[in-house]
């Protein structure tokens, strides 16, 4: 392969002992077995858009395209642990109660857990970074007599960038965490090696950048950085009495995030045709964060993000260039 460097649309995401892509021949996993061997499937993939053209429409896009891919996200996730085996550890761990939970519940007991799971992890994110930067800036502005409440957009935005950081920094920490950082630098070092017209090897790979402008850490930085600008504005035709009412102030903010979402995907998709100034400005947060969020792997790693690209891409790149 010619050494030809070109923007694509393949993308994806860090499993339990795996990577998931996505291209033009749809998505497929690679997952790393007990036993050594690489299992590589295809998954059916049903998208809004290719439905009904509304749900393609941009900033619309965006919306849809998020909620898909935490949807599809899960789903592979827990194919991965049972591909990996990680549900049969879990099963020797477990104690007598869960045992007999198990046997009684049978398959429903996961769903139930991971049901549970699903709504404290949204309660739990809803508290961390809606209203508690809220709270924390309430505070502040009470000891400043009030005279930051012009700011309050800003300082929100910066509160929560600064427990995104701190967040990440300590998950990041956690041995099973840290294995699938690793996963994800192999998803964008194989990435940028098929981008940079490079043979797709192990030696290849390694020599390439983990770091990438689609990430989806970038997105979620982009997402708070706007969120800066947009609660900024809304909080200038927004009553003072009302945004000091941490509650209050918190659910009038919540019709802002699809719209925070769209612009925010839009700007990543922009990010990925183009390598101009603006981009590389507003892409150096969340480039930096990666440093956080992907790890350098090793060799049988990369193996493993060989072969989930390899199973999306077509002989012909311009099948995936970004549209």
């Amino acid at each position: 392969m010619s050494e030809k460097k070109h923007k694509t649309s393949v993308g994806g995401q860090a499993l339990i002992e795996g990577i998931m892509m996505q291209g033009p021949k749809g998505m497929a996993t690679a997952v790393r077995k007990p036993d050594g061997d690489i299992l590589t499937e295809y998954h059916d993939v049903k998208h809004l858009k290719d439905k009904n053209n509304f749900w393609g429409i941009p900033i619309i896009r965006g919306i849809v395209a998020f909620i898909e891919s935490m949807i599809s996200g899960y789903k592979m996730l827990m194919y991965s642990a049972e591909v990996s085996g990680m549900e049969e550890i879990e099963e020797e761990e477990m104690s007598k109660f869960e045992k007999w939970l198990t046997d009684k519940l049978g398959d429903k007991l996961m769903n139930i857990i991971m049901g549970i799971a699903t709504v404290l992890g949204f309660a739990l994110a809803f508290l961390i970074f809606f209203y508690l930067p809220v709270f924390i800036f309430n505070r502040i502005n009470t000891l400043a007599n009030n005279s930051l409440i012009a700011w309050q957009g800003t300082f929100e935005g910066i509160i929560k960038i600064i427990i995104f950081v701190l967040y990440m920094i300590l998950v990041s920490q956690m041995k099973d965490i840290k294995r699938v950082f690793k996963y994800h630098g192999a998803e964008h070092k194989s990435i940028c090696c098929y981008e940079s017209g490079l043979e797709l090897t192990v030696e290849n790979v390694k020599k390439c950048s983990r770091f990438h402008p689609r990430c989806g850490t970038s997105f979620m930085f982009v997402m708070l950085i706007l969120s800066i600008f947009v609660i900024t504005l809304l909080s200038l035709v927004v009553p003072e009495g009302l945004k000091q009412n941490t509650v209050l102030w918190t659910v009038i903010k919540l019709p802002m995030i699809p719209i925070i979402m769209g612009i925010g995907y839009e700007f990543i998709r922009y990010a990925g045709k183009h390598d101009n100034v603006l981009v590389k400005i507003l892409s150096a947060p969340g480039l930096w964060m990666q440093r956080i969020t992907t790890k350098e792997p090793e060799d049988d790693i990369i193996e493993v993000g060989i072969e989930a690209i390899k199973a999306v891409i077509t002989d012909n790149p311009e099948d995936d260039r970004i549209k």
